[in-house]
């Protein structure tokens, strides 16, 4: 293929990967597809991609971005008419201003690295998941990842300051603006934050760096009822303030799943609770906050606002406790097949939404199906997961109509932080206005007048 040729005249040695080489490269993070493009493509430089891209637009050739493949929506999926763009020899740290704290990276460094190096300089990069290992800066960025920090410090969006990105045609558009303030007309790194690379190619990115906490406390509570639950938040909230860092929730369908009958976690508290509560703050003060935190807890137990509850006595306690919230390859492997859902929606209408879903599952295949939830409660943030018997692409689709249609009466979304994708473009008008839907298309042909970027994803082709 003439193409492939000047694409590797353009990318070096090992540049494209075609045939055998694409035999061994995975589809998902679980690693049960393969990667379905006619060949991967990894530049090693924004220049270089943007060569790739003027090639691509001249041929008009499709071309589908890839991360570390952790998003759960097929935002990544690529077919055999497709190339695959794989940031994976772009992962050098650029630079790092430890004073006015600002990190340059570029797209292909995996999260837990940008964490890492940032902490050499008593800073955080405060995006955080569980997939932290593989998922890289550029696939957050694609997605606007949340994860288990938000009630703190934001979603990814909040936590980048600037952005280089390579349009459809080649053109490179860099905005490494390392400011946080700057109202110089448009903020143009927006449009790419949450695009899914369905406007442009992030290739590097100045993440917002900040303080590195000297206390972290963390704790494993359960509450009697719903109710009880959002007292309880409120408390945390207001008694801990800006300390509060996570505040995560797991149904008992979740915690008894995951930390008692998989046999993977020695479960911290018994498994009989309704809801389970793990609450993080962290701080400054070494000689107080600990004290603070077990104080409240206490307090907490005092009030019946918990009726059990464990302090993470060390950091291997603490990890202990967090390896049950963020096991999801063991929650999969016991429930598969399972569709699963990350929806948001307002904390009051949480107990009626979820208690109504597990009525209708049962009501719609019996006790032979589950449901299980947990997720970033603190920002309204749920993930669930239904599991029909029998199961079939009917029953998966009748799942999410389960799952989203009642959304739209209460203010909720069908995505709260991995992105629309294939798998829920179909119910985006749940979440968006007509007009809404309308304007994203316009920046979609403005930006991508062919549709070579990430086609198919967001919206479908013949939408645009």
């Amino acid at each position: 293929m003439a193409l492939l040729d000047r694409l590797r005249d353009i990318s070096g040695e090992g540049g494209v990967l075609t045939g055998a080489d694409l035999d061994t490269r995975a589809g998902d993070w679980l690693g049960q597809t393969r990667c379905g493009a006619a060949a991967v493509v990894r530049p090693r430089s924004t220049a270089e991609l943007a060569a790739i891209m003027r090639l691509c637009d001249a041929a008009d050739q499709p071309v589908v971005a890839a991360g570390g493949l952790t998003g759960l929506v097929h935002g990544a999926d690529a077919t055999a008419e497709m190339i695959q763009i794989s940031f994976e020899r772009m992962r050098a740290i650029i630079d790092i201003d430890p004073v006015g704290r600002t990190m340059a990276v570029e797209a292909g460094v995996p999260l837990q690295i940008v964490q890492e190096e940032a902490e050499k300089y008593g800073l955080i990069y405060a995006v955080d998941l569980g997939a932290r290992g593989s998922a890289t800066i550029g696939g957050t960025i694609a997605t606007n990842a949340g994860g288990n920090q938000v009630v703190r410090y934001g979603m990814t969006r909040d936590n980048i300051l600037g952005i280089e990105a390579v349009l459809a045609d080649g053109t490179i558009l860099s905005s490494m603006n390392h400011l946080l303030k700057n109202n110089a007309a448009y903020d143009l790194k927006q449009l790419f934050i949450g695009s899914e690379g369905t406007l442009g190619l992030v290739t590097k990115a100045v993440l917002r760096l900040h303080p590195q906490p000297l206390t972290i406390s963390t704790a494993l509570l359960a509450a009697p009822d719903f109710d009880t639950l959002a007292r309880l938040f409120s408390k945390t909230g207001s008694r801990l303030g800006p300390m509060l860092t996570s505040f995560e929730v797991m149904w008992q369908s979740h915690y008894r799943t995951v930390a008692v009958e998989s046999g993977r976690h020695q479960p911290p508290l018994p498994g009989d609770y309704p809801y389970y509560i793990i609450v993080e703050a962290s701080g400054m003060d070494p000689d107080r906050d600990e004290i603070f935190f077990t104080d409240l807890m206490t307090a907490l137990l005092d009030d019946g606002l918990a009726v059990d509850a464990v302090v993470a006595a060390s950091e291997a306690q603490r990890r202990a406790i967090w390896a049950i919230r963020e096991d999801i390859e063991g929650l999969l492997h016991a429930l598969a097949p399972v569709a699963v859902f990350d929806v948001s929606l307002p904390i009051a209408a949480m107990p009626v939404y979820i208690d109504g879903l597990e009525k209708a599952v049962a009501a719609e295949w019996g006790d032979a199906a589950r449901t299980i939830t947990f997720g970033h409660l603190g920002d309204g943030n749920l993930h669930i997961g239904v599991a029909p018997r029998p199961w079939n692409e009917d029953a998966r689709h009748r799942a999410e109509a389960l799952v989203y249609r009642p959304l739209a009466a209460i203010g909720g979304s069908i995505s709260a932080e991995h992105g629309i994708g294939l798998e829920k473009r179909a119910w985006l008008h749940l979440s968006r206005t007509p007009e809404e839907i309308a304007t994203m298309r316009q920046i979609k042909n403005a930006l991508d007048p062919k549709n070579l970027l990430n086609p198919g994803k967001v919206f479908a082709v013949e939408a645009l």
